[in-house]
């Protein structure tokens, strides 16, 4: 057998898992990056520029602590999930009884990104096993009410081991212990 052909056997020719690595790594770290308990939980709807629009930096909800880490690796999920929605329109949910799309709030609402990353991300195994869930990954999950939440995996650990969340419940771009606190809905990975 060749030398390289050799090399290129026990070693493999794609850097991908590398590049894919380091890109949940930065992720990861521009969710940890927006940490701030003063950011109020503000729902309300509001009309915002198109691309990168953002609603005030003291404000948002869960979706923004998602939109605002991306954003800071160059992807605009508000224009990659109105994209998605105006060509697949059918495929999104139509809880809010719209016949179009909205840039100012589609990629705001959890069910919508729950989509969007399971269309043109990986949807991964929803377990009860921390090891499954690694740094970079989305977490969505059901509150008690019913209602929809989502959240980012950081690189840090709680006292249990596993690895922690990003997320905002109403009491700022907060970083907590809280993966299975809630009944997770999706677990998805996305990079563009």
């Amino acid at each position: 057998m060749k030398p390289l052909l050799l090399l290129l056997l026990l070693f493999g020719t794609s850097q991908t898992p590398v590049n894919q690595q380091d890109f949940y790594s930065k992720l990861s770290t521009a969710a940890l990056s927006i940490v701030n308990p003063n950011v109020r939980y503000d729902a309300d709807y509001t009309k915002i520029a198109y691309p990168n629009g953002d609603v005030a930096r003291d404000r948002g909800v869960c979706t923004d602590v998602v939109i605002r880490s991306y954003r800071k690796l160059g992807i605009d999920l508000q224009k990659e999930v109105h994209e998605d929605m105006a060509a697949n329109f059918s495929k999104y949910p139509k809880s809010w009884g719209l016949q179009g799309t909205d840039t100012n709030i589609d990629h705001r609402r959890v069910p919508n990104l729950e989509v969007f990353f399971s269309r043109k991300g990986k949807s991964l195994p929803v377990s009860k096993n921390p090891a499954d869930y690694k740094p970079g990954d989305i977490v969505s999950w059901r509150l008690p009410s019913g209602r929809p939440h989502i959240g980012i995996v950081v690189d840090k650990k709680g006292a249990g081991g596993r690895y922690k969340m990003v997320h905002n419940i109403g009491y700022g771009q907060a970083l907590e212990d809280c993966l299975f606190e809630y009944t997770i809905n999706g677990h998805y990975r996305y990079q563009k």
